[in-house]
């Protein structure tokens, strides 16, 4: 049984107007809207492509197995920033896988091993989708007039889409693997 005290200082869906930030309250509530999706979004890819990252076998196992572990490393960061954001306009950053599925506008693949093939196209799939909601948001925090959460979200775009190209290579039929080793 938890003994955790339950004193909240803050309730899940409410906003504190940001003195320091001067963003009106109707505004913020928009933008950390659009900031709790990005973080919801953000660690279930995480999640998924650890998932890879911990189940990757085959000839290119060692490449992959790092470089999903890179990718993790960079959604881990997006989503710190994501969340920090959405706390400094007043809001209270999602927590929780169950919260993060629920928020997410993507959904991740099902608890089985798949090949590394199938893996890196539904990750690919995935930052698609990420991709769209993304650009979306940036959209959003331009015509609100906040000028950083477009660059927050706008630098992580460019990490996502640098992924989701690479993912797109490594699915390429190009290989320097023998082919009696693909069977």
């Amino acid at each position: 049984m938890s003994t955790q005290r339950e004193q909240i200082r803050q309730r899940a869906d409410e906003i504190e107007e940001s003195e320091a930030l001067r963003i009106d309250e109707g505004k913020a509530e928009q933008l950390i809207d659009a900031l709790n999706t990005e973080l919801a979004a953000t660690y279930v890819a995480y999640h998924q492509i650890r998932k890879h990252h911990w189940n990757v076998e085959g000839a290119e196992f060692r490449d992959i197995h790092v470089y999903l572990g890179e990718v993790a490393e960079d959604l881990e960061a997006a989503a710190d920033e994501f969340a920090e954001r959405a706390q400094a306009l007043g809001g209270a950053p999602l927590s929780g896988g169950a919260t993060y599925e629920a928020h997410a506008p993507v959904e991740p693949e099902g608890d089985d091993v798949y090949d590394i093939r199938t893996s890196l196209a539904n990750d690919m799939e995935m930052f698609g989708d990420i991709i769209e909601t993304m650009r979306d948001h940036i959209a959003l925090a331009e015509d609100l007039g906040d000028y950083t959460t477009s660059e927050i979200i706008r630098r992580n775009l460019e990490t996502v889409e640098e992924h989701a190209h690479h993912f797109e290579h490594y699915l390429e039929d190009d290989s320097l693997v023998v082919e009696g080793a693909l069977e």
